[in-house]
């Protein structure tokens, strides 16, 4: 045991709590009474975790039931509403429909019928990304690619296709429910490797899942180490998205095979590479812990860059101050602040959504509470179908109130950074919601982008 775990051991949350934050022990949907804390909670509380876990996927691991959620503030506690299922997350219809089968059967194959069609109901691949991210090697789909930006190519690794635990608003959600036709995987380095060496244009090779640091380093070896060679020189940036800095930092610390990440992440930047964790935190309460910041210590060690992104939610870090000590937290420890996002329209959205103007709200005044170090946090943005929207602000112009937006990055690179206007509207959640200002019919690249969904069009033809 390390003499950093040892400390840990010291921050004492709930006395009752069974404590083994040295073995990576994990608790799904089907060991949720198995919790022992949980036993908190009314019967009739806990059956509602059920069902919602029964159609949105959950898991969570010791460390964080002992060393993150604050056991004495349930149900509020923003950690608690992060990795627990709540029965707002449902809709008061599918919510019922669930409960009402579980109550009445316990036949696996009728509960799992009802579950997809809640599911389907639920958007489980927004923003066009069966349609239009899948690119193709020689006519055939490369499954486990995305490709939406010209620059940069996302890759699912198959054996990166879990978290240590799960974030109750992912987006991602219909990777966890076991459903392979939702699933973005692939196993095959060579795929990848063919598909970067094939198109020079790319930059950019985003990791992501899942959560990458869930593989053994061997892995990760296989697809990245490769990217040494010369015919990968025009691969300049290799991202990792990962949320295991709050969810399990001993993968950086005293995993049997942390000293070998590192040693990777080193190899990488050495060989001229930049290499940035895209670090996912949604509260500063997640790098409160000594290991955490061990973890991050190591990790900058090597030359790595850790930037940190989260998207705004209700119940979690819808509040100014919040992001603000956040952002100040994650610069004091050597962290890059670069995204604040607004919720998906996916999943849960409805309980963890929060209006644009409200967002805009927020991001601005803890941005005002910074120093200009910590203002690289960019947002709030948009994960659109055509392109990252960022509300750049809110304004009047002759006499009409509107959003100003922009393209941070889109599916057409003419658009980026070009300022249109949108209505401004205090219940819109989503650029879906939001209507042309001055009396214009359109924004400026709808016709473009319609034409795309119906040709199929790619951002490599740009």
């Amino acid at each position: 045991m390390t003499p950093v775990i040892q400390l840990i051991k010291k921050q004492i949350i709930p006395e009752t709590v069974d404590r083994t934050p040295d073995r990576f022990q994990v608790f799904t949907e089907k060991q949720l009474d198995k919790i022992a804390v949980l036993s908190r909670l009314s019967e009739q509380h806990r059956f509602e975790m059920r069902v919602v876990s029964t159609v949105l996927p959950f898991r969570v691991n010791q460390y964080v039931l002992d060393y993150l959620i604050n056991w004495n503030n349930i149900p509020d506690d923003p950690m608690f509403q992060l990795v627990f299922p709540q029965k707002g997350m449902l809709s008061e219809q599918d919510f019922e429909q669930m409960a009402t089968v579980l109550k009445s059967t316990t036949d696996r194959s009728l509960i799992q019928q009802t579950a997809n069609e809640i599911r389907q109901r639920l958007n489980p691949h927004p923003a066009e990304q069966l349609s239009l991210n899948v690119p193709s090697i020689e006519e055939q789909s490369a499954e486990g690619i995305q490709h939406k930006y010209r620059e940069t190519v996302l890759f699912f690794p198959g054996q990166g296709q879990v978290c240590h635990s799960f974030c109750s608003f992912c987006f991602r959600w219909a990777q966890f429910i076991g459903d392979k036709n939702l699933r973005f995987s692939n196993k095959e380095a060579e795929q990848l490797h063919t598909y970067l060496v094939k198109h020079k244009k790319i930059t950019d090779l985003l990791i992501t899942g899942g959560d990458p640091m869930v593989m053994k380093t061997d892995h990760l070896v296989s697809y990245l180490e490769p990217l040494l060679r010369p015919e990968f020189k025009h691969v300049q940036t290799i991202r990792i998205g990962t949320k295991s800095l709050s969810f399990w930092p001993q993968r950086f610390v005293n995993d049997a095979d942390a000293d070998a990440l590192l040693a990777l992440f080193s190899r990488l930047v050495k060989a001229g590479k930049h290499v940035a964790l895209m670090a996912h935190f949604n509260h500063w309460r997640e790098m409160s812990t000594l290991i955490t910041q061990e973890a991050i210590q190591r990790i900058r060690a090597t030359g790595v860059v850790i930037r940190t992104q989260s998207p705004l939610l209700n119940h979690i870090n819808n509040d100014p101050d919040i992001w603000a000590q956040m952002w100040r937290e994650q610069v004091r420890l050597g962290m890059v602040p670069y995204y604040m996002f607004v919720e998906r329209d996916t999943g849960a959205r409805h309980y963890f959504e929060v209006p644009l103007a409200r967002t805009w709200e927020v991001y601005r005044q803890a941005i005002q509470k910074v120093s200009g170090l910590a203002r690289t946090a960019r947002g709030p943005s948009m994960s659109t179908g055509p392109g990252k929207i960022e509300i750049h602000g809110v304004s009047e112009i002759n006499g009409e109130k509107v959003f100003v937006l922009r393209f941070i990055q889109a599916r057409n690179p003419d658009w980026v950074q070009r300022p249109f206007f949108a209505k401004y509207d205090t219940d819109a959640t989503w650029l879906d919601q939001l209507r042309p200002a001055f009396g214009e019919e359109k924004f400026f690249f709808q016709d473009e982008y319609d034409a795309m969904l119906l040709k199929q069009i790619s951002p490599r033809a740009y």
